[in-house]
């Protein structure tokens, strides 16, 4: 790798640091640590949303997809432009006005018990399946991260997942939310950047056109489609109604009104920046069909390998990391906070100052990295395959919890438990069953039967009174 492209990368790398050092200096409260003490701008609120959303997905997974199937896996795209487009709708100014109704709720699980005047059970299972996912969410990141060292540097497999996990731990650890969402900010404008430049560099800096493509490359529809493959695809928007790491966003905007400007913002990001990796893919069908690369996932490394000058190559690479970056730090704050607030403070000790409890996250930032990192030591392991398992756990545990709880008054606290149980079950169970129906995305299945148990569970056990007149009172203030 040239000086040039590694002194680019390095410079990136300590002004992550740099921000983490100032958020650093502005976090004292717990608030501050968990939800930015609920003053982030809409600008800011949109790109983090983004950032943290597509991950090391969007550079590495999703062009690696197309690079070997073609321009039908443009379906999950749209699926979740559809699926985010709806949780910006219906959920985000409703979270962001009930968390802070429900005596200033931090956290997802801590929201729930206040929601249902819960005793402590459905906290514990929405924390507990908080962090199940999230370490094998997280792990999806840390092989990301492995892969870019892995080709960057030309380290072994092993040496670059530890390294790539070590810089991504240390500004989380340090700046908490603020740190997060501003570093998100940055990356969000150079992911999307460099998803853009990419393929426009291919379409006009080389002699190659899409027509050289086969056919089948460049259908929407190919033979192989399917009427479920279809469905699986367009099922991976359903899990945006249960991500905390997204969902934590809209609880930590500054208010309710800004949340149109950001999502407008961020609606256009996400548009824009699926279109640049779809094309990305496509690109690298192009430039390696002579000499197929070994893993898919690779593509866009290898294009800025091929055809950018050094200096704009290191800057590519950074997008790549900062798109790996701004979704594990969201997810590693996510997991500290479930830990600090929904365990520990919850549990363990009720009577723990703030300094305490900011200690107690950072010490989980560190255990939970650990353990995902494990799980990634795998070289087989596939960005897609542990973020599609993950995305399914989360929307189908939820999803289905989140829209009744904000929409549906009568929605009861067994009913919910009933939700959260059926969703993260099928999941666990539809996962490794093939043939026929089992081949439909495990998310769709788990978000219907969840859907189902909890409004059938809530019709049987109805919710209390108090319940009721809480929620009424809520939607007195939209």
């Amino acid at each position: 790798m040239p000086t040039s492209t590694l002194l680019t990368f390095f410079a990136y790398l300590i002004a992550l640091l740099a921000i983490g050092a100032i958020a650093y200096r502005a976090t004292a409260t717990t608030s501050d640590y968990i939800l930015g003490g609920r003053k982030m701008g809409p600008a800011v609120t949109a790109l983090s949303v983004g950032a943290s959303d597509m991950s090391g997905w969007l550079l590495l997974g999703l062009p690696g997809a197309v690079y070997l199937s073609g321009l039908s896996e443009a379906w999950i795209g749209i699926g979740l432009v559809l699926g985010a487009g709806l949780n910006w709708l219906l959920v985000a100014k409703r979270l962001r006005i009930y968390t802070e109704f429900t005596n200033d709720s931090l956290t997802m699980p801590d929201f729930f018990e206040h929601r249902f005047a819960d005793s402590g059970l459905l906290r514990l299972l929405a924390a507990s399946t908080t962090l199940l996912f999230f370490t094998f969410y997280t792990s999806s990141g840390m092989v990301g991260g492995a892969i870019l060292f892995e080709q960057v540097f030309g380290l072994d497999y092993q040496t670059a997942l530890w390294v790539g996990s070590a810089i991504i731990v240390s500004y989380t650890f340090v700046g908490g939310f603020l740190a997060v969402s501003w570093t998100d900010f940055f990356q969000g404008m150079l992911m999307l950047l460099a998803l853009l430049l990419v393929p426009v560099m291919v379409w006009v800096g080389t002699d190659l056109h899409i027509e050289e493509l086969p056919a089948n490359m460049t259908s929407m529809w190919p033979e192989s489609m399917t009427a479920l493959s279809l469905v699986s695809l367009l099922a991976w928007g359903l899990g945006y109604f249960g991500q905390p790491h997204i969902l934590s966003r809209f609880m930590a905007i500054g208010s309710s009104e800004a949340l149109v400007t950001s999502r407008r913002i961020a609606m256009s990001w996400m548009v824009l920046a699926l279109m640049g990796a779809l094309a990305t893919g496509l690109a690298g069908a192009l430039v390696f069909a002579d000499t197929p690369l070994d893993n898919p996932e690779t593509v866009f490394i290898q294009i800025t390998k091929v055809l950018f000058n050094p200096l704009v190559a290191g800057i590519l690479i950074a997008a790549i990391l900062s798109a790996i970056m701004s979704t594990i730090d969201s997810q590693l704050l996510v997991c500290s906070s479930v830990v600090t607030e929904d365990f520990y403070r919850k549990w363990v000790r009720p009577q723990a100052g703030e300094q305490e409890r900011i200690m107690v996250g950072r010490i989980t930032v560190l255990a939970v990295a650990l353990l995902a990192t494990v799980i990634a030591m795998d070289p087989k392991s596939s960005v897609l395959s542990l973020v599609s398992y993950a995305w399914a756990g989360f929307g189908a545990a939820f999803g289905p919890v989140i829209l009744l709880s904000l929409y549906w008054r009568h929605y009861s606290r067994v009913g919910a438990i009933a939700t959260m149980v059926v969703g993260a079950i099928t999941v666990l169970v539809w996962k490794p069953l093939s043939g026929g129906v089992f081949d439909i995305y495990e998310l769709l299945p788990g978000f219907v039967f969840a859907t189902v148990a909890g409004v059938v569970v809530s019709k049987l056990l109805p919710a209390e009174q108090t319940i009721v007149d809480q929620h009424l009172k809520f939607e007195q203030k939209l």
